[in-house]
């Protein structure tokens, strides 16, 4: 190949290009420039430890759902910068572009999940009847309406990585449909966010209006309770910053493959990277098993020791459990 023009037609691709070089340049991938190793790395490494440390405290307190989706999550998003690393040697290696877009684009709708199951469980430790809705409907609300933002998600990646070289057309409708999973789930966040500060607003006022019924003294301890008030802030700044992460995510989508804010690395570290990794580093911190025992299977197990239970009630208790 001549090193003075392409060849007739060439036009730079991950299906033309390998490496840099005087028809490959930088310029023209998606993401614009070299990524940085070392911020890639530290995220990287960030992100395994909060997966290893999730897994850790799920099995030893018994939170498996909590733990098993925000895990994945994690593990998702380290795959994602492993396959950035990847990108700052080579930025034109294909297979390291779409791991990195299909991960990190989805590792945060599972981390999502783990902020859905304390609901239902703050509900029903405090004062299941301040709810506006029955605590087992949370779950089975926001879960799948979260895995349905994962799904379009997919369906957007894998339509605009199916895109081929003059395929336009095909890579801004897999753009729109991310686009569309991204706007959902910004939806679903959004109605999180307002049933959790009206039932915690509604709690904060009956708990504090020194008229508690004695069915509910255990819930007004546990509002005061110092590890337990420590877990609901951890749980709001990791909200906020998932939240403030899906946001950008529009605004960066909205301009298509390639976009300015897209190729804008120091944007991306502070409102993707860095808001993600530090609602999974609260998540795995302040895990529900130590700050909230009352979320894990272990305490059910012991509240059931203490007294005893017709057939129906163990029954009616485990399906309260996730």
């Amino acid at each position: 190949m001549s090193t003075k023009t392409p060849p007739a037609g060439f036009r730079p691709s991950y299906e033309t290009c390998t490496e840099p070089g005087p028809f490959c340049p930088i310029q023209a991938t998606t993401l614009g420039y070299y990524p940085n190793q070392g911020v890639n790395i530290f995220l990287a490494i960030g992100y395994g430890l909060a997966a290893l440390i999730t897994i850790v405290t799920g099995v030893w307190k018994r939170t498996w759902g909590f733990s098993i989706a925000v895990a994945a999550g994690c593990a998702l998003e380290c795959v994602g910068y492993v396959g950035r690393c990847l990108l700052a040697d080579n930025p034109w290696n294909g297979d390291a572009f779409k791991i990195q877009i299909v991960a990190i684009v989805l590792g945060p709708t599972l981390v999502c999940i783990g902020l859905y199951l304390t609901l239902k469980h703050a509900v029903t430790a405090l004062n299941r009847s301040l709810s506006r809705v029955a605590p087992r409907l949370y779950p089975l609300f926001f879960v799948p309406a979260d895995v349905s933002c994962l799904v379009i998600q997919a369906i957007g990646g894998g339509i605009a990585a199916s895109a081929g070289p003059g395929k336009l057309d095909l890579l801004q409708h897999g753009n729109r449909t991310i686009m569309a999973g991204i706007v959902l789930q910004v939806v679903v966040l959004l109605c999180f966010g307002t049933l959790s500060g009206d039932y915690l607003f509604r709690a904060g006022r009956y708990f504090r209006s020194g008229n508690v019924a004695p069915e509910y003294q255990a819930g007004a301890a546990l509002f005061v309770d110092k590890k337990f008030r420590t877990f609901i802030w951890a749980m709001g700044v990791a909200y906020a910053a998932l939240l403030i992460r899906c946001i950008y995510r529009i605004a960066e989508m909205q301009g298509g493959w390639g976009s300015a804010i897209m190729q804008h690395e120091s944007s991306f570290i502070v409102l993707e990277s860095f808001m993600v990794l530090i609602a999974c580093v609260l998540l795995a911190a302040f895990a529900p098993g130590i700050f909230f025992p009352q979320m894990s299977h272990s305490f059910a197990a012991q509240e059931e020791d203490k007294r005893p239970q017709t057939e129906s009630d163990s029954a009616g208790t485990e399906m309260e459990r996730v």
